[in-house]
C-alpha cells in the first residue's frame, strides 16, 4: 500500500472515528517500515486522539524520533478531547525544552482551549500576549478560542474586543459572546449581539436562554423561548430544554413546566437522559413528586444525577423513608453516590430527626466511598444535630471541623438555639457573630431578632444602626402563588391588592374558626416593642396567609394550592396553615427557603422539623 493511500485512510479514520481500522493501519505501518515517516505518524496520532485512545496516542508520540508542531498539536488536541486540559498545559513547556519548538496558531488554539476548560484566566491572558507578538496574530481560529475563554471566565467585554477584531466571524464566537453577557445578566448586550447576526441559529438562542437562566432572569428566558418558537427555528438539539426546564424549576412555574414537558414529548426528546433529569428536578422543585417519581421510574437509563435528583426531591418534601429506600436501591444497582447525594440524604435525616442515621451516612462518605466531606456536609451535620436539639454536639462540630466556620454555619446554629429557646447559648453565639465581618442581611436580622426576643433592646439598636451605616437592607418577605395565567406576589403587611376586602373577610372568618378549634396566636414571632393586639395584626397580614386566601378565592375548587415563599415560614403561620387545611379540606403546599411543607388535614409533612 502506497504512503499516499495510507495517508488517505488515516485521514478517513480520524474524520469518521474508526479506531479498529486505525489500529490495523498502525500495524501495517510497523510491518512496512513506514512508521518513522513523520507525516504518517502525525496522522496516526491524530486518529488515536480523535478516537479517545489517549494511551495509544501518547505511545505513538513517545516513539517518534522527530516531532514537529503538528505532532505536539495532535497530542494537545487529544488531551483536550479526553477532558484532560491540565495535561496540555503541563506538557507545553517540554515542547520547547525537548524539541526547541515555538507555538504556532494550532498550538495557541489548543492552549487557550485548555485554559478555558480550567477557568485559568490569568494564564490565558499570558498566552494571548504571546499570540499577539507572534507571526500568527491575525489567526481567527485562535481569536475565537480567546473569545470563548474570556466569555467563560466572566469577562465578556474582553471577549467582545477580541470578537470585534475577527474578520470572518463564525457562529461559535457569536455564541460565546452572547453566552458571556447573558450569564452575567447583561441582557441588552446579549440580545443586541443576537439580533446582529445575519442568521440566528438554535445554538446562539440556546446560549442566550441558558445564560439568562444562570443569571436568574427566568421570565426573560421564558419570553425568549417563546420568541424562538415564533421564529420557527427548528429544535434539532434538546439541550435547550434542560435550560428552560431548569428555569421552570427555579422560578418555579409548574404550569409552564408542564407545557414544556408536552413539547418535549411532541418532539421526541423524552429519552435523552439529561432532559429526563431536568424534568425530575423541575417537578420536584414545583412540588409534584408523583410526576417526578413517574418520570424516574420510566427512565430506561439512569445515572447518578437521576438518582440524586429523586433522592433530594423526596428529602425536601419530608419523605425521608422513601429517600433512604431509594439510596439503598441505588447502591444495590452499583451506582456510586456522590457528594450531592449525601447532602440530600443528610438533609432528609435532618428534617425528620434521624440523628443516628445521619451520623452514620456522614461517616460512610469517607469510609465506604472515599469522599472527603466538604464544608456543606459539615453544615448538614450541624443542622442535623441542632434541629433535633443536640445543640452542644452541633457546636462541637463547628469547633472541630477542618474548615473555618463561615457566617452561614454560625447563623444556622443561632437559629436553632432560638428555635429551641436556649437563650443562654443563643446570646453567646450572637455575641460571637457580632465579632465577625458579616455580609448576609439575613444574619443581621437574625441577630436583631435574637436580642429582641431576650428584650436586649440596646443591642437591637446597635445592629439597626450598623445596618444603616453599612447600607444593609432586609429583603422583604413575600409569597407567590401561580394559578396558571394568574401569577400573584404578596408582600408581608401589604394591603393594596384589589381583592383586599374579600381577602380580609375570608381571613377573618378563618381566624374565628381557628380560635374555636383552639388556635392561639404566637406573638413571640413579632419582635417589635408593641402591645399584643398590634402584634396579632402583624401576624394576620403575613404574606403566606394572604396568598392562601387569594388561592381559596380564585383557584379551581378542590385543587392543590401551591405557594412559594422567599424566607422561612414563621411558626405561627405554620400553625395557621395546618388549621386552614383542615377547615377548607384542601391540600396546601408551601415551598419556603428551607424545604417544602405539605399541609393536609391539619397536619404538615415536615413534622415540625424545618
Amino acid at each position: 500500500m502506497q504512503s499516499t493511500n495510507i495517508l488517505h485512510h488515516l485521514q478517513h479514520c480520524a474524520r469518521y472515528r474508526t479506531p479498529l481500522q486505525g489500529k490495523q493501519l498502525h500495524a501495517h505501518l510497523i510491518k512496512s517500515g513506514l512508521y518513522q515517516w513523520r507525516h504518517l505518524s502525525n496522522n496516526l496520532l491524530d486518529v488515536y486522539g480523535k478516537c479517545s485512545l489517549l494511551q495509544s496516542a501518547h505511545q505513538v508520540f513517545d516513539e517518534m524520533s522527530h516531532r514537529d508542531l503538528a505532532s505536539w498539536s495532535s497530542l494537545f488536541t487529544a488531551f483536550n478531547q479526553a477532558n484532560l486540559p491540565s495535561y496540555t498545559l503541563t506538557n507545553f513547556p517540554y515542547m520547547f525544552v525537548q524539541d526547541g519548538l515555538l507555538p504556532d496558531h494550532f498550538i495557541f488554539a489548543s492552549l487557550v482551549k485548555a485554559c478555558a476548560a480550567l477557568g485559568f484566566l490569568r494564564l490565558g491572558k499570558q498566552f494571548h500576549a504571546g499570540f499577539i507578538f507572534s507571526s500568527f496574530s491575525n489567526d481567527d481560529v485562535v481569536k475565537s478560542s480567546l473569545v470563548h475563554l474570556y466569555a467563560k471566565c466572566g469577562v465578556p467585554d474582553l471577549a467582545r474586543v477580541v470578537f470585534d477584531s475577527i474578520l470572518k466571524k463564525n457562529s461559535i464566537s457569536w455564541t460565546s459572546v452572547v453566552s458571556g453577557y447573558a450569564r452575567l445578566g447583561r441582557k441588552a448586550e446579549a440580545v443586541e449581539l443576537l439580533r446582529g447576526m445575519q442568521e440566528n441559529n438554535l445554538f446562539t438562542w440556546t446560549a442566550l436562554i441558558s445564560g439568562l437562566v444562570q443569571s436568574g432572569h427566568y421570565i426573560d428566558s421564558f419570553n425568549f423561548f417563546i420568541e424562538l418558537r415564533r421564529e420557527d427555528i427548528t429544535i434539532e438539539d434538546p439541550f435547550i430544554f434542560s435550560s428552560i426546564v431548569g428555569a421552570c424549576a427555579n422560578f418555579p412555574a409548574l404550569n409552564l413546566g408542564k407545557q414544556i414537558h408536552c413539547l418535549v414529548l411532541v418532539l421526541g426528546f423524552e429519552s435523552y437522559l439529561f432532559v429526563g433529569n431536568a424534568l425530575i428536578d423541575m417537578y420536584a422543585k414545583c412540588s409534584d413528586m408523583l410526576v417526578a417519581r413517574k418520570i424516574f421510574d420510566s427512565m430506561s437509563i439512569r445515572d447518578i444525577v437521576s438518582w440524586t435528583s429523586i433522592i433530594v426531591g423526596m428529602a425536601q418534601h419530608g419523605n425521608a423513608k422513601e429517600s433512604l429506600f431509594l439510596y439503598d436501591e441505588m447502591v444495590s444497582e452499583g451506582i456510586k453516590p456522590n457528594e450531592v447525594t449525601f447532602v440530600g440524604l443528610m438533609h432528609a435525616c435532618s428534617h425528620v430527626g434521624l440523628v443516628d442515621k445521619g451520623r452514620h451516612l456522614f461517616k460512610s462518605m469517607s469510609k465506604d466511598y472515599g469522599l472527603t466531606p466538604s464544608l456543606q456536609h459539615y453544615t448538614c451535620l450541624l443542622d442535623l444535630y441542632s434541629r433535633s436539639g443536640h445543640l452542644e454536639e452541633a457546636e462541637n462540630v463547628l469547633k472541630s471541623m477542618p474548615f473555618e466556620p463561615d457566617e452561614a454555619a454560625w447563623a444556622a446554629l443561632l437559629s436553632s438555639c432560638k428555635r429551641h429557646r436556649n437563650h443562654e447559648m443563643a446570646i453567646r453565639i450572637a455575641d460571637h457573630l457580632m465579632s465577625l465581618e458579616l455580609k448576609d442581611p439575613s444574619t443581621y436580622i437574625l441577630l436583631s431578632n435574637t436580642y429582641a426576643s431576650n428584650s436586649m433592646w440596646e443591642n437591637v439598636s446597635k445592629i439597626r444602626n450598623l445596618m444603616m451605616v453599612k447600607d444593609i437592607t432586609k429583603e422583604p418577605g413575600y409569597s407567590c402563588i401561580d394559578l396558571g395565567l394568574d401569577l400573584q406576589v404578596f408582600y408581608a403587611g401589604g394591603t393594596s391588592h384589589p381583592l383586599k376586602d374579600e381577602i380580609f373577610c375570608l381571613l377573618k372568618e378563618l381566624d374565628e374558626e381557628m380560635r374555636r378549634r383552639g388556635y392561639v396566636p404566637d406573638i413571640s414571632e413579632v419582635l417589635h416593642d408593641m402591645d399584643q393586639i398590634e402584634k396579632e395584626k402583624q401576624l394576620f397580614w403575613h404574606s403566606e396567609r394572604v396568598a392562601v386566601a387569594y388561592g381559596l378565592l380564585k383557584a379551581v375548587p378542590g385543587t392543590v394550592i401551591r405557594i412559594v415563599k422567599n424566607i422561612r415560614i414563621c411558626g405561627d403561620c405554620h400553625t395557621v396553615l395546618k388549621f386552614i387545611s383542615g377547615i377548607v379540606n384542601r391540600e396546601i403546599i408551601v415551598r419556603d427557603a428551607n424545604r417544602f411543607h405539605h399541609f393536609k388535614d391539619e397536619k404538615c409533612s415536615c413534622g415540625n422539623f424545618w
